[in-house]
């Protein structure tokens, strides 16, 4: 690896120019950290708490939290301190290991995120044959599946970007060292990368995305049969927010990723990353819990349990 690359750290872009800017830009991405890390904590801790919510469903919410909180804890923090400290270097090992880290949490999230469709599709449509099917052996299964489906594709992808020469700039157009800027900085040919990349995003974002779509759609046609409004009600509030988050991680992600590079701004590279990298994590503890009552009721418990003498 150090053989083939010609330089020895990159520099990473600030969230803006000016200082007064780039403060409050990190300011507010602070607060938006602290809010994702408080929001999945308690969610964390409500579900583990609670033994009412040991089901599936809560079982996957528990363990996309816990992944959100390292997700955002890969980018955010560096990004906050670069910016206070006008310090924008970072290390060959810190670059591959961000990278590593940024495309492991991505892969297992879409993952995640399809197996809890998976499960609002079986308790919606199948009711009788959830316990059957969403059982908890198969829950554990799936969660191990997408680990290590994500830690070999983050694997490949890492060692494979790292063979690449980077001899024009060392200058990433992004707050963090992602794939497709050190793509367009490599002097080497990037077409194999490239062409594994599309392949990665077709194949498991590409089947991740039919799946949800094909589930929603059937969850819909249930739930439109559904003659008991407020029992209609209750289902689409349960998906909704399901919906809202794959959307918008996908959405970003695969443009940020797949887009040609005669079109890339670093401003608008860097936008694309925070609906990806940073919304997600931070929306995820709110769509999930604002209408819950299940889990407004575990809060309330852990609250009155550990801060209420």
């Amino acid at each position: 690896m150090a053989n083939s690359t010609l330089v020895t750290e990159f520099l990473l872009e600030v969230f803006a120019e000016t200082w007064e800017l780039r403060i409050l830009l990190s300011v507010l991405f602070l607060l938006v950290y602290m809010g994702s890390l408080l929001g999945n904590l308690i969610i964390i801790i409500a579900t583990t708490v609670d033994h009412t919510l040991n089901t599936p469903m809560y079982f996957f919410l528990r363990n996309l939290s816990i992944l959100d909180m390292g997700f955002v804890s890969v980018t955010v923090p560096n990004a906050c301190i670069n910016s206070f400290t006008d310090h924008r270097n970072i290390s060959l090992a810190g670059c591959a290991t961000q990278i590593f880290l940024v495309f492991f949490s991505a892969c297992v999230e879409i993952q995640f995120l399809t197996i809890m469709a998976q499960d609002r599709f079986v308790a919606i449509c199948k009711p009788l044959l959830y316990p059957v099917i969403m059982n908890h052996q198969f829950c554990v299964q799936m969660t191990l599946a997408s680990l290590l489906t994500s830690l070999i594709l983050a694997s490949v992808h890492t060692s494979k970007t790292f063979q690449l020469s980077f001899c024009h700039s060392n200058v990433i157009s992004q707050f963090f060292c992602d794939l497709p800027s050190l793509l367009r900085i490599s002097c080497s040919d990037t077409f194999n990368n490239k062409l594994l990349l599309f392949l990665t995003a077709i194949g498991l974002s590409g089947s991740c995305f039919t799946f949800i779509a094909i589930s929603y759609v059937r969850i819909l046609s249930t739930v439109l049969k559904v003659p008991i409004k407020g029992e209609r009600g209750k289902a689409f509030s349960t998906c909704v927010p399901h919906i809202i988050v794959v959307s918008v991680f996908l959405s970003s992600g695969a443009y940020a990723y797949l887009k040609p590079p005669s079109i890339s701004q670093i401003v608008e590279d860097m936008t694309l990353s925070v609906f990806y990298t940073i919304v997600p994590p931070f929306l995820n503890p709110i769509i999930y819990s604002l209408r819950n009552k299940q889990i407004k009721k575990a809060v309330k418990k852990v609250i009155s349990r550990f801060f209420i003498v």
